[in-house]
C-alpha cells in the first residue's frame, strides 16, 4: 500500500469515528468537511455504487436488474436522465413506459437502492448528442453547452419540468436521491463557459433546495478539473483501472481540499466502436482497484455495472480524428452482461464488497433463460426507392438545394434525396461530396439500381452511369450523433451539394422517410397478401426490405439474433426498433432481443432493412448467447 493510501485511511477513519444525534424521523444527507466524509443521517456514510441506465434496459427488466445489482453488495446506483429520450419533439415530455423515471426511482427504493442523479442537461454516456435534443440544432448558429441565449433558454424550460418531478424523491424529501450532478464533464468541453455553470448552479438550487448535495463529475487532468468545477458544487474525479489511485485523489484534493474522496466513474469496461476491437478490462484490475480505493474510504460508482443496449437510434458517436459510431450493444463488459447476467467480473467485485460492508444475505438471482429459436428465412418486400409511397405519406420536400434532416425536422433514421442525372453518363462518372458533406451514409442507386456509397470522413467519391433524366436517389443515414468533445453540434443528411463529373447536382425532391412509424402499424406484414416478387435467385444490392415471421413455440424468452452474411442494416421485432446490425465491419455479431418482446403463441414479426447487400440464403438465426467480438467462432 502507497504511503498517500496510509494518509487517506487515517484521514477516512476519523470520519467512521463521528455520529450525532438526529431528531426521530428526520432525514439528512450531507457532507462533513471536517471529517472528510459524506453523512447520512448524522452519520457517516460511504457509498459503492453502480450505473444503470433505465434508458437502455426494457422496464419489464429494471425491477431484475436492480435487485442484482443490490445483491452484489451496493447501496445506491448512479443514473442519467437522457434530455432527448424525454423531449424528443420540442416541449412534448413523456415519462411513461420505458420512459417511467419516477417508477424506476420507486423500483430502486424498493430494492433498497439509494440514487445519485445525473440530470445533465449533457449526459455524454455515447448517447445521441450527448443526450441533448437534436431540435436544438434548428438555431443554425446555436453555442451548445455554453451560455448561449438560445440554448439556455431550452435547458431552463427543461429544467423547469425536470427538477420539481426529482424534489420529491430527494433522501431529504422521503424518497432516495443522496446527491445530484451538475452537468457531466464540463471541463472535458471547450467553452469553458462558467457563467453557463453558473445558472445551471442557480437553476438547480431553485428547483432542489439549498440543502441538497450538488457535485461535479471531471476527468482526472487539471485543465479538465479547472474548466468543470464550481465553488458550491462538490468536485468529483473519474478514472479507470490503468491509474495511480492516490495521484488521481491528490488531484481532487487540490480542487476540493475538504470532504469525501469520490470516484464518480471508475470504469469496469468500455464502449465499442464498428470497426474497433472489442474492448475488455480485466475483472482482476476492476476488483483490485476498488478495493484499494474502498479501503481509503473513498466513495466509488462502478460504470458501467450494466450497460445495456442502444435500441433505436439512440447511439452515440465520436469524432476525433474521423467520425466513428457507436454499436449497438452497450454491453460495456459491464459485471452484468448485455442481458443482465451476472458475471465472473460481479462475482469478484462482491468478494471485495463483502470485505468492507455486510452484504445482503441468499443467492445471487440467476442469468435470464435464453433460448435459441433457429433459423428464419426472410423474403424480399421490395427497395426503398419503390415504397415511398408507405415509408413518405406526406411527399417530398422540393428544393434546389439539399436540406439537412435537421431543415426538415427529421432527427433520427434515414432520409431520401432523389434528382435526375443532368446528361447522360456512359462511362462511369465520379459522384463527390467535395466538403465531406455526407453525414454519415449515403446509398446510392440510379433508377433503383444500387451503385455505391459515399461515407463521412472515409469515402467521397463513388462513380455512377446512366442516361439523362434518370433518377438517382440519395439514401442518408443518420449514424448517431457525436455524444463528446467539440463536434455534438452534428447536424445530419447532406450538409454541402454533390457533384456528379463538373455538374452540381440541384432540384431536390427530398423524403423524410417514417419507417419506425411504418412498421409499427403493421407494414409490412399487414400487406402480406399483396404479392411480393417472387423469391431472388441472385442476391439483392442497395437498400432493401426484408419482412418473416418467427413461429412462436410457448417461449417468449431472451435471445440474440445474428444475420450471418448480411452487411449493414436495421432489425425491427414486433414493431420494436432493436438497432443496428453491421457484422461487415463488427465486432458485434449479434443483437440482443429482449424476451418481452416476443409473443408466445403468435406469428413474431420480423423486418429487415438491409442497406448494401443481403446474402442469397437471406436466413437470419436466433441464438442462445451473444457474439460481441468478431473473432468469435462463426456459426
Amino acid at each position: 500500500m502507497a504511503a498517500g493510501v496510509f494518509l487517506f485511511v487515517a484521514v477516512n477513519a476519523a470520519c467512521l469515528a463521528v455520529s450525532g444525534n438526529l431528531v426521530s424521523g428526520e432525514r439528512s444527507f450531507s457532507i462533513d468537511y471536517k471529517n472528510n466524509c459524506f453523512l447520512k443521517d448524522e452519520k457517516p456514510f460511504q457509498y459503492i455504487s453502480g450505473s444503470i441506465h433505465y434508458s437502455r434496459i426494457p422496464r419489464y427488466y429494471w425491477k431484475d436488474r436492480l435487485v442484482k445489482m443490490y445483491m452484489t453488495g451496493l447501496n445506491a446506483i448512479q443514473v442519467y436522465v437522457p434530455w432527448n429520450f424525454h423531449e424528443a419533439v420540442q416541449g412534448v415530455h413523456n415519462f411513461t413506459g420505458d420512459r417511467d423515471l419516477e417508477h424506476f426511482l420507486d423500483l430502486a427504493n424498493q430494492t433498497g437502492l439509494l440514487v445519485i442523479l445525473r440530470p445533465g442537461p449533457y449526459i455524454c454516456a455515447e448517447w445521441e448528442m450527448g443526450g441533448l435534443p437534436a431540435w436544438l440544432l434548428q438555431k443554425p448558429n446555436i453555442i451548445l453547452r455554453s451560455a448561449d441565449t438560445d440554448y439556455v433558454q431550452a435547458v431552463s424550460n427543461w429544467l423547469a419540468v425536470l427538477l420539481p418531478k426529482m424534489k420529491p424523491w430527494l433522501y431529504i424529501n422521503g424518497g432516495n436521491i443522496i446527491t445530484v450532478q451538475v452537468e457531466n464533464e464540463y471541463g472535458s468541453y471547450y467553452a469553458c463557459d462558467y457563467n453557463y455553470m453558473r445558472h445551471l448552479r442557480t437553476l438547480f438550487r431553485f428547483f432542489l433546495g439549498e440543502d441538497t448535495v450538488l457535485f461535479t463529475t471531471d476527468g482526472n487532468t487539471d485543465r479538465e478539473m479547472t474548466c468543470g468545477t464550481l465553488e458550491g458544487l462538490y468536485a468529483t474525479v473519474d478514472f479507470g483501472t490503468a491509474n495511480n489511485i492516490t495521484e488521481a485523489f491528490k488531484r481532487q484534493r487540490r480542487f476540493e481540499p475538504r470532504g469525501p474522496l469520490v470516484n464518480s466513474e471508475f470504469y469496469t469496461g468500455w464502449l465499442d466502436h464498428w470497426g474497433d476491437p472489442h474492448a475488455v478490462v480485466d475483472a482482476q484490475k476492476v476488483s483490485r482497484v476498488l478495493g484499494e480505493m474502498l479501503t481509503m474510504g473513498a466513495n466509488v460508482n462502478m460504470y458501467m455495472f450494466e450497460g445495456g443496449t442502444n435500441f433505436g437510434y439512440w447511439n452515440g458517436a465520436d469524432h476525433d480524428t474521423r467520425f466513428r459510431s457507436v454499436v449497438t450493444s452497450y454491453d460495456y463488459d459491464a459485471p452484468l452482461s448485455e442481458a443482465g447476467d451476472p458475471t465472473e467480473k460481479l462475482l469478484a467485485i462482491r468478494d471485495v464488497i463483502k470485505q468492507f460492508r455486510d452484504i445482503p444475505s441468499g443467492p445471487m438471482p440467476p442469468a435470464t433463460p435464453k433460448f435459441a429459436y433457429g433459423f428464419v428465412t426472410l423474403k424480399k418486400v421490395g427497395n426503398i426507392s419503390g415504397l415511398l409511397n408507405t415509408l413518405s405519406p406526406l411527399g417530398p420536400v422540393k428544393s434546389q438545394y439539399p436540406l439537412t434532416f435537421e431543415e426538415l425536422k427529421q432527427y433520427y433514421g434515414y432520409m431520401l434525396y432523389r434528382t435526375t442525372l443532368p446528361r447522360d453518363l456512359s462511362e462511369p462518372t465520379p459522384l463527390i461530396s467535395p466538403l465531406n458533406g455526407v453525414h454519415d451514409r449515403a446509398y446510392v442507386s440510379v433508377n433503383g439500381v444500387y451503385q455505391g456509397l459515399l461515407e463521412r470522413d472515409t469515402t467521397l467519391v463513388t462513380n455512377v452511369t446512366g442516361q439523362q433524366g434518370d433518377i438517382i436517389d440519395i439514401l442518408v443515414e443518420n449514424m448517431g450523433r457525436v455524444n463528446f468533445g467539440s463536434k455534438i453540434n452534428d447536424y445530419k443528411g447532406l450538409l454541402s451539394n454533390l457533384i456528379l463529373g463538373k455538374d452540381v447536382l440541384t432540384d431536390w425532391k427530398i423524403y423524410p422517410l417514417d419507417i419506425d412509424g411504418a412498421i409499427a402499424a403493421g407494414w409490412p406484414h399487414s400487406d402480406s397478401q399483396k404479392s411480393f416478387p417472387a423469391p431472388q435467385k441472385e442476391p439483392s444490392f442497395g437498400p432493401v426490405f426484408y419482412m418473416g415471421t418467427l413461429e412462436p413455440n410457448g417461449l417468449a424468452w431472451d435471445t440474440f439474433l445474428k444475420l450471418n452474411e448480411w452487411t449493414k442494416g436495421q432489425v425491427w421485432i414486433n414493431g420494436m426498433n432493436l438497432g443496428r446490425y453491421w457484422p461487415a465491419r463488427g465486432p458485434q455479431q449479434t443483437l440482443y432481443v429482449p424476451g418481452p418482446l416476443l409473443r408466445k403463441n403468435q406469428p413474431n414479426r420480423i423486418t429487415v432493412l438491409e442497406l448494401e447487400g443481403a446474402p442469397a440464403h437471406l436466413r437470419v438465426l436466433f441464438m442462445d448467447r451473444p457474439q460481441l467480438n468478431a473473432t468469435a467462432e462463426k456459426s
